[in-house]
């Protein structure tokens, strides 16, 4: 039995002459080394980081300058679609008033008329196209 206590001392030994030589301090030389190391390490990954992040702001940019685009599109084509029913209405009350004249009159104030709003359907045209 002697034997086994014997064993589990020097076990226990080497167990915490282990356990301390741990916690021992590194030279002064490796602590250095490592020290680079971490910071190297560090700002590698600070610069993997900042690529990313000025993609995405990049990527975002381009999102935002795209959902602008498509929000003034649609308000020019909102105002021009006013436009054309506010032509289409003053269209057909001149053409009603019109027909208060007679022969030659009538047509030549009709023709005007008409006219006009084929001008203002024109005009809208070519703005939903892009030409003004």
């Amino acid at each position: 039995m002697s034997r086994s206590i014997n064993m589990l001392w020097a076990l226990a030994a080497a167990v915490i002459i282990g356990i301390a030589g741990c916690n021992q301090a590194k030279s002064p030389e490796k602590v250095q080394r490592d020290v680079n190391n971490a910071e190297s390490s560090g700002q590698s990954q600070v610069a993997r980081a900042e690529q990313s992040e000025a993609r995405t702001d990049e990527r975002q940019e381009t999102k935002v300058a795209s959902a602008v685009d498509n929000a003034n599109s649609a308000e020019v084509n909102a105002a021009v679609d006013t436009t054309l029913a506010q032509a289409e209405a003053d269209n057909k009350v001149a053409l009603a008033k019109c027909e208060a004249l007679a022969g030659a009159q009538q047509k030549a104030c009709r023709d005007q008329a008409n006219a006009q709003l084929e001008e203002v359907k024109s005009k809208a045209k070519a703005i939903k196209s892009g030409r003004d």
